[in-house]
């Protein structure tokens, strides 16, 4: 079975009715400003649908904050395949060792 995938055994298929409200009404970035003065990291695929959360995030927050896109990678690249695992590993470690480095 390939990772992610909704066929699981333990997969709930259904959608809770009474949770449709709330998520229409949840605003993942209304409070994302108090991240600062931590800083904040979002690596992105530039071919990913998902992207544009990051930018969004990044758009919305407070400095410090970095925006990666690794150029050609889809969202799961960025977790299966090497060549884009190291190039997001070596923005981690850079930015790491800038802000957790005392």
């Amino acid at each position: 079975m390939k990772r992610g995938s909704a066929a699981g055994p333990r997969a709930n298929q259904g959608w809770v009715l009474r949770g449709i409200d709330l998520i229409a009404q949840y605003d993942s970035y209304a409070m994302i400003r108090l991240i600062s003065p931590r800083p904040l990291l979002m690596i992105a695929g530039s071919e990913a649908e998902t992207a544009y959360f990051s930018r969004e995030a990044i758009e919305k927050a407070a400095e410090p904050k970095r925006l990666v896109i690794i150029d050609g990678a889809s969202h799961i690249d960025l977790y299966d395949r090497d060549e884009y695992v190291t190039l997001a590993v070596a923005e981690l470690t850079a930015f790491f060792g800038k802000y957790l480095t005392g």
